[in-house]
């Protein structure tokens, strides 16, 4: 394996690693949202099972997007007739994530199936520049992991398997994926090569993909195969809202309710339900140029 053989060290705060097997057409990711998955609970309060359904969806939007090869951002996000109404999670190209979830106030159940029962997994992908594409499948199995799975296996991309941990405050994942024919051309390897990586990444614990590092992580794992880790990409917690983007969302209520909220209240007042930030808007920047004033 082409790193130092590691100890049980301390792992780094939010960052992905990349990784690749030498001589096989496979790949794969670690990634640790700590310090990033600390930052979003500070704006909410949610129940332990929610809290830590949000932590893997975290973890998971952020292994999808290092698939991404464009600029832009991933959300993975659920809806259910379950005590979770709605999850998701979101991550940028930059790495830059965020999450909430909506409508869990009363929610006690720490089991996948009764948070999300009867529910609809997404995955959205909008690049910059180029079309909008959306994948949406039921939930499936006992976890978001297992959920996850069943999306990619009912896909035609290529193997892709992810592996999910969070305790409340650490949230981790591990990643594999099949890449093209490149080094392995005949098919039966191929699979063979698969069935390998995922055979030994399934003896993951949770303990483990929590508290090790990512050299620790592949080393305990793969200390037999030729393995080479990538640098770490840091993941930061930053919330894409503005004032801007607030204003624009405030003039699809049209001119009239504007009017009416300005009389009533002085002013309009729009909250980020993912970091909290308050935008304050006087008339001025609401109406029309040379409109009557506010009655």
């Amino acid at each position: 394996m082409d790193v130092p053989t590691p100890d049980a060290a301390t792992p780094s705060d939010s960052a992905v690693r990349r990784f690749l097997f030498e001589g096989a057409d496979l790949r794969g990711e670690v990634v640790r949202v700590d310090g990033a998955f600390a930052a979003i609970l500070q704006n909410h309060q949610y129940a332990p099972g929610v809290r830590d359904l949000l932590g893997e969806f975290l973890a998971a939007a952020v292994l999808l997007a290092t698939t991404l090869k464009f600029q832009g951002r991933l959300t993975l996000q659920a809806r259910s007739g379950g005590q979770v109404p709605l999850i998701m999670a979101e991550c940028t190209s930059e790495l830059s994530v965020r999450a909430i979830a909506r409508g869990a106030q009363e929610a006690t159940a720490l089991r996948f199936g009764e948070l999300l029962a009867e529910g609809q997994l997404a995955i959205t992908v909008e690049p910059e520049r180029g079309r909008r594409y959306q994948g949406i499948v039921p939930l499936q199995g006992e976890s978001l992991a297992e959920s996850l799975d069943a999306y990619f296996e009912q896909s035609e991309q290529l193997h892709t398997r992810v592996w999910l941990a969070c305790d409340g405050t650490r949230s981790a994942g591990l990643l594999l994926q099949q890449l093209p024919t490149q080094l392995t051309p005949d098919p039966l390897e191929r699979e063979a090569q698969w069935t390998h990586a995922c055979t030994l990444a399934a003896t993951v614990s949770r303990e483990e993909l929590l508290a090790l590092d990512a050299a620790a992580l592949l080393y305990r794992l793969y200390h037999e195969d030729p393995v080479r880790l990538f640098d770490p990409q840091p993941v930061r917690f930053r919330c894409s809202c503005s004032r801007e983007r607030s204003r624009r969302a405030l003039a699809t209520l049209g001119e009239a309710e504007i009017r009416d909220i300005l009389k009533e209240q002085g002013s309009v007042t729009m909250d980020c339900e993912f970091c909290n930030q308050q935008y304050v808007f006087e008339a001025p920047e609401l109406l029309p140029e040379r409109t009557d004033p506010i009655h």
